[in-house]
């Protein structure tokens, strides 16, 4: 009995060890690969490609050519964007002030409201002509 528990162990030690071995270590964030000129790393999140060097004992790591044009291009964008931004504040552009009604739009609006109020008034009237009663029972008298 005593051999069958220790083979049992035994098996179980080695079927974890196994486990444990196939699993695959998880890449980290960068890829390297060696080039002739450097090593090329692969920023494996956002797909960068940086070109790395050594220069004096440190590794000096400058980004891919097409991948510095665009950065360039941004930067040149955002740099008009601001040097825009900073001249309409300087000239008072951004200063909005807001569009008051003219005269012609406030008096459709109060004709509008006023034709709205006048027909309100009119079905109220004849809700209570055509009510015949008051909530006290008392008779209320009936237009004629």
């Amino acid at each position: 009995m005593r051999k069958v528990v220790v083979a049992l162990a035994m098996g179980l030690t080695l079927g974890w060890g196994a486990s444990a071995y196939t699993q695959e270590v998880s890449p980290g964030r960068y890829s390297m690969q060696k080039s002739d000129t450097g090593i090329a790393r692969l920023d494996t999140e956002t797909g960068d490609v940086t070109l790395c060097r050594e220069k004096d004992g440190e590794l000096v790591c400058r980004m891919a050519a097409d991948e510095r044009a665009a950065f360039e291009r941004e930067i040149d964008l955002l740099t008009k964007r601001v040097e825009a931004l900073e001249k309409a504040v300087k000239s008072g552009e951004t200063a909005m002030k807001p569009a008051l009604p003219s005269d012609e739009e406030i008096d459709r609006t109060m004709s509008i409201m006023e034709r709205m109020m006048r027909k309100f008034m009119e079905i109220v009237k004849d809700l209570e002509g055509s009510g015949g009663g008051s909530s006290d029972g008392t008779e209320v008298p009936q237009k004629t």
